[in-house]
């Protein structure tokens, strides 16, 4: 049996509006059933532990109703605290999205110590949507960038806009230009369009309707 840490915020505010973040539900709830249901164990970690804030539940949507009343949403809300987790235990690494994850994973160093170790060992990294976010600012262990050269992906500009994220200091940063910056090579879609990029071991995709895309890539990687 394969395992699979899914590692998720634990804010829940951004940017200097106040803005309510967490993680996104559907991007747990879609990406959960994918590997459940291939037979693959998941644990949840966050960066405090237990109970992670979240935004966006649509009860209208089938897997993310099954998910809040099943046992995955009651073991995600005893998530285990990031401090006290050997990556080197699991088979890959998954970071939803949401806009929490900007402030609590963008320069946190064990976060930035996780995704590194993951990397260098082989292991898969998946992210979607704002959960690319915790790719930027790792440094290889030959001082080089993660994202450098690497065929990224993540929420846009575009939907940033279309979602009003772009007034009212809902956003600490515009993500697809910090990636570029690093040295991505940035692929998406059009706004709101189910997209994923593998590059070797890492695996992002562009929003919430990729991240079934994003399991199911990592699935293909796995096995």
């Amino acid at each position: 049996m394969k395992h699979i840490l899914f590692v998720v915020t634990s804010t829940n505010v951004t940017g200097t509006g106040n803005y309510s973040a967490g993680y996104e539900f559907s991007e747990i709830a879609d990406p959960y059933f994918e590997f459940v249901n291939k037979g693959f164990a998941i644990d949840f970690a966050s960066i405090v532990g237990g109970k992670p804030p979240y935004v966006g539940y649509e009860p209208k949507q089938q897997t993310s109703k099954e998910f809040i009343e099943g046992n995955g949403f009651k073991r995600l809300n005893f998530s285990h605290k990031l401090t006290d987790i050997d990556v080197s235990a699991y088979d890959a690494i998954f970071f939803p999205g949401g806009l929490g994850l900007m402030t609590d994973m963008v320069d946190n160093p064990l976060v930035k110590e996780i995704i590194k170790e993951t990397y260098e060992s082989g292991k898969i990294i998946g992210a979607v949507c704002h959960g690319s976010a915790a790719l930027l600012n790792v440094t290889l262990s030959d001082g080089s960038n993660l994202l450098e050269g690497k065929k990224i992906n993540s929420f846009t500009e575009a939907e940033e806009k279309l979602d009003g994220h772009v007034l009212g200091g809902v956003i600490p940063f515009m993500l697809d230009k910090e990636l570029k910056k690093q040295g991505a090579i940035y692929y998406h879609a059009k706004p709101f369009e189910p997209y994923v990029i593998n590059d070797g071991n890492l695996v992002t995709g562009q929003n919430p309707v990729s991240a079934s895309g994003v399991a199911l890539k990592m699935i293909e990687l796995l096995t």
